[in-house]
């Protein structure tokens, strides 16, 4: 009867904790987002969370590392993994699987909260350069490694000729055109479902085009 007590308080335990650190992530993020990175103090983000600074240390740390796990997060939305997708045995398969990608990639990082997170990043160039070198790190950088795999493996079998970081760049470059910059800029909404399709699907044609065998 102890142990099962014990137990349950313990996984009770183990929720606040994720819990608060979750509240403690959340506002940080939102003081980055109004003050800046090297504006905002601790006891600012603690005040914000409800928690007290030795809580906030206790929980998730300093404040670099606040700003880690808070890109981290929110670069966690722009992941994607290959291997639900289907192996491409001919061209238009590969077509269909980079349309399937593109598309998955432009609904992620077109959404608010990473387009925020990139703006911080800008924001903070000079003053925090670490945002920057960060969210690189972890989200654009991650994202790319299985798109280069997937492109590796359309050379492998002949579907595409070239160098497969270099395709990848150019893909990127392709689906987004000036789309990101503008909405960056908030001169733009993210785009409707369909527009995004059919963006991927341009992207992957004009792909296959370039890089023919």
């Amino acid at each position: 009867m102890i142990t099962t007590v014990s137990r349950s308080k313990e996984r009770q335990e183990g929720r606040d904790e994720t819990e608060v650190r979750a509240r403690i992530l959340d506002a940080a993020f939102a003081a980055f987002m109004k003050s800046g990175y090297a504006a905002t103090s601790t006891l600012e983000i603690a005040t914000r969370a409800k928690v007290s600074k030795r809580e906030l240390y206790v929980l998730v740390g300093s404040k670099q590392d606040m700003l880690v796990a808070c890109i981290a997060e929110r670069a966690a939305k722009m992941r994607w993994a290959p291997a639900a997708l289907p192996v491409p045995r001919d061209r238009d398969g590969l077509a269909r699987v980079l349309e399937a990608v593109g598309t998955r990639l432009l609904v992620e990082v077109s959404h608010p909260t990473v387009v925020s997170t990139f703006r911080l990043a800008i924001s903070e160039a000079q003053q925090a350069p670490e945002v920057a070198r960060t969210l690189d790190a972890q989200g654009r950088q991650v994202n790319r490694a299985p798109l280069k795999a997937i492109l590796k493996t359309a050379v492998s079998a002949g579907l595409l000729r070239g160098d497969p970081a270099e395709m990848a760049e150019r893909f990127i470059a392709l689906l987004w055109g000036d789309l990101f910059m503008a909405l960056l800029l908030r001169l733009a909404k993210a785009p409707s479902p369909a527009e995004l399709s059919r963006r991927a699907r341009a992207a992957a044609g004009d792909l296959l085009r370039l890089y023919a065998p």
